[in-house]
């Protein structure tokens, strides 16, 4: 037949844990706002090319910057995944930068890092046990800031 195997259907599987309403819409807000781990990253959509705001922490790590994703594959790092680009707000300064993907093999300290730097905050350490497999959490090294 014609159809796909039920083994395609588990390797194209998206492996996402969507966070409750509250801490999606209230919790990222304010996290923004009062916590000065978290950044607010803008990405153009896949689809429409609009631009989407979310709430993330950014890992600095060796002298380099990268953006996980704790919850998977979020809608964030699938329009970063397509575009390649987004851009930065902290602390009143706004940053355009491009950023490439990190290999699945390579991701494990990156995790660890970002663990040891925000596992107290909501969730983290939770949606990591949830989603063990590093493959399972795009990361992205900022390459550049465009001027």
């Amino acid at each position: 037949g014609g159809g796909r195997s039920s083994q395609d259907a588990v390797v194209t599987q998206r492996i996402y844990r969507k966070p409750p309403w509250a801490a999606r819409t209230i919790g990222a807000r304010m996290a923004a706002r009062y916590n000065p781990l978290v950044s607010r990253l803008s990405v153009p959509g896949r689809v429409t090319g609009r631009w989407h705001t979310v709430s993330v922490a950014v890992l600095e790590h060796d002298g380099k910057r990268y953006l996980l994703a704790p919850a998977g594959d979020t809608d964030w790092s699938l329009n970063l995944r397509a575009s390649g680009r987004g851009r930065l707000q902290h602390k009143g300064q706004v940053e355009d930068f491009t950023a490439i993907e990190v290999p699945a093999a390579e991701r494990l300290p990156l995790i660890d890092a970002y663990l040891d730097r925000f596992r107290k905050m909501p969730t983290v350490a939770r949606t990591f046990r949830a989603i063990p497999d590093p493959a399972h959490h795009p990361t992205f090294l900022i390459t550049s800031a465009e001027p």
